[in-house]
Order: structure tokens, then sequence, then C-alpha cells
């Protein structure tokens, strides 16, 4: 039989070891379900019972050691394990961005009652120092905004906020209510692309496109890019708010499979009922594609616009760098 180990370390703690994807992963999952899951969405959801597949799978298994190093999925990492039980887990998932590698410790979690003795903090050293012997500096991880316990110990380890952002979601609906205001909604001219594309790059900044991939390409007016995106069968889809005939905001639909990724744009200065309106009507013009549509927005002055729209705020997470 096969598995994915890491060489153990004389300065290891006994009970810290490599996880095994072979044995350990139905066991991470039950370990992620317990600790998250009165705050897990469907993602998540859907995240933990393919770890439990993967786990029974043995062809999963065979491929896995080839690509534990090469594929963006929690292959590698450590687990605390005291008595035959699984306690503890922090998950080394690599990327590679602009050439470089970059790792995302993810899935730190510890049994509830098991807390407070430092096999979090351990856990997280020994994925840290993990990401250095092989020679990779962009080491980054995210939690919610409302566990300040593990944003202290990740603050003290050296990594530092660069990012708040917030998952929404909301029904779609074609009785949706749109407000009353002075606001137009309307398809986005090509002349405001420029203004478009500026306040997207502030908004989805390329130092997170590692992880969230986000290409905006489809979005560009042109005859050669319609073109295109008619021989790949992609139909992005595109509104703009007006106030006294000046784009406020702007929002895009852009499919990515399950088709359900929105991305707003907007200056600082935008009125916020601007993105109240288009987020409505996306709501509105979507309904015969998807059921649910989902948003990804840094959190602050638009939150609640974003909340008037009727979307659901799921989490908040900070997206941290370390820095030592």
């Amino acid at each position: 039989m096969s598995s994915i180990t890491l060489p153990v370390y004389a300065d290891a703690h006994p009970h810290l070891r490599p996880i095994s994807v072979l044995h350990d992963l139905p066991a991470v999952a039950d370990l992620i379900e317990t600790c998250f899951a009165s705050t897990m969405d469907n993602d998540g959801k859907r995240y933990v019972q393919d770890m439990r597949r993967a786990g029974s799978d043995n062809s999963f298994v065979q491929w896995a050691n080839r690509a534990a190093e090469t594929t963006s999925l929690p292959l590698t990492g450590f687990v605390w394990e005291e008595n035959g039980k699984i306690i503890g887990n922090a998950s080394l998932v690599p990327f590679r961005y602009k050439k470089e590698r970059v790792y995302l410790i993810a899935n730190i979690a510890v049994h509830p009652d098991h807390r407070r003795r430092g096999i979090a903090r351990a856990l997280t050293e020994r994925a840290m120092q993990r990401a250095r012997e092989k020679k990779v500096k962009n080491i980054w991880l995210h939690v919610r905004d409302d566990n300040p316990a593990a944003i202290d110990l990740y603050a003290k380890l050296g990594f530092v906020e660069r990012a708040r952002r917030t998952s929404w979601s909301a029904v779609t609906d074609s009785h949706a209510a749109a407000p009353q205001t002075d606001i137009i909604v309307a398809k986005r001219n090509p002349r405001d692309w420029e203004t478009q594309r500026g306040w997207l790059a502030k908004l989805y900044p390329d130092f997170l496109s590692w992880h969230r991939n986000w290409n905006f390409d489809a979005l560009r007016p042109g005859i050669w890019n319609w073109l295109y995106l008619f021989f790949i069968d992609a139909n992005a889809r595109q509104w703009a708010a007006l106030k006294n005939g000046k784009m406020e905001s702007a929002l895009a639909w852009i499919p990515y499979g399950r088709g359900e990724a929105l991305f707003a744009a907007a200056d600082s200065c935008s009125d916020p009922n601007a993105l109240t309106a288009l987020l409505i009507q996306a709501r509105r013009d979507l309904v015969h594609l998807y059921s649910r549509i989902a948003l990804e927005f840094p959190s602050g002055k638009f939150d609640e616009a974003i909340q008037a729209a009727g979307f659901k705020a799921n989490r908040t997470l900070l997206w941290m760098q370390a820095t030592k």
C-alpha cells in the first residue's frame, strides 16, 4: 500500500507527524467537520465529502503520490496524533504564480477537547518550516475574522493581514424589487472598460490571484475578444450603474464551471446605491440559469449596499502573509 509521507525530523514532537493520504484523509475530514461545522458553507461540505471519498480511492492515492508537490490540493501537511486518534491538522497546499511557488497553510484544526495546549502553534510552525525547506518564501494562510485567538497566534508567528474579504450569496429572484433611486442600470459601454478595469485591479488584487485565478480578459470589449468567447462558448454578462450619465459601478458575471461568480467594480467614492441596483439586477437576470449566485468582495464600505440587494454574508476571511 502506498502513502504520502514527509521526512521525520529529530526535533519534531512525538505526536506530530506527516500526513498519510492513504490512512489519514477520512480522520482529517472528520476533524475539520467537528471544528468548523457551525460555519461551514456548501463548498466546505463538498470539500469534506471529497476528502472522505479520496481516502478510499486507490487510484487517487497512486496519483497523489506523484502529484503532491505540483497540484493545488491538500495532499501534504502534518497531523497531531494521540492514542491512535488524530486531534490536530495543518495542510500545506502548493500553488504556482508567475513561475514562483506559493504555499497556503490551510485546514488548521484542533479538536475542541484538546485546545489551549499549543497544538495549533506547533502544527503551523512545522508547516512553515516545511515550506522553507522547499525554498518557498511566499507563505499564506486565511482565518475567519471572528476567531481573534487564531488571528493573534498567526500574528505572533509573523503573519500580517494583507486583505479582508467577505463571501456573499443570494437566491436569484425574477421579482426582486429594484430600489427607487436615480440610478439607471444598463449594459456596460465599451468606452468604460478602462475605468472598470482600474477598479477591478484594486478590488481583486494581483497579489491574491495565485489562489483565486482572477482573469478579466472575458470582459474586454472588441471584436476579437467577442469571437474568442464565442468559439469557447463563454457567455459573460455585464451591467453598469449610471448616475447623471456617469458610470458609478459595474458588475460582471463570468461563468467558471459553476457559473456563479459575480465581480463587482466600484470606486471608493461611488454611490453605494449603484452597487445595490446592479446586484438586484443580477438576481433577476440570472434566475433562469442558477438558483443561487455568489460574490466575493473586500469588507468595508459596501457591506450594507450588498446586504440591501438581498445578499447574505457567509464568512469574512483575513488573508495573512508570512513576513519572517
